[in-house]
């Protein structure tokens, strides 16, 4: 299962893996700015949000 974590803003990802990291270690790594939009984020503003995406991933 692959995860995300998306700008708030502009919905870019910041990072996308097998491996589940927290939003702060995440938004730690990026020096807490999108690279794409360059808004500040707050680990404490995400949400949490687990998706089914439908589809072949073969």
């Amino acid at each position: 299962m692959t995860y995300e974590i998306a700008c708030m803003a502009c919905g870019a990802s910041l990072y996308s893996g097998f491996d589940l990291k927290s939003p702060s270690d995440v938004l730690k790594s990026v020096d807490f700015k999108c690279r794409k939009c360059g808004v500040r984020l707050a680990p404490a503003k995400y949400l949490v949000e687990v998706r089914k995406l439908d589809g072949s991933f073969a």
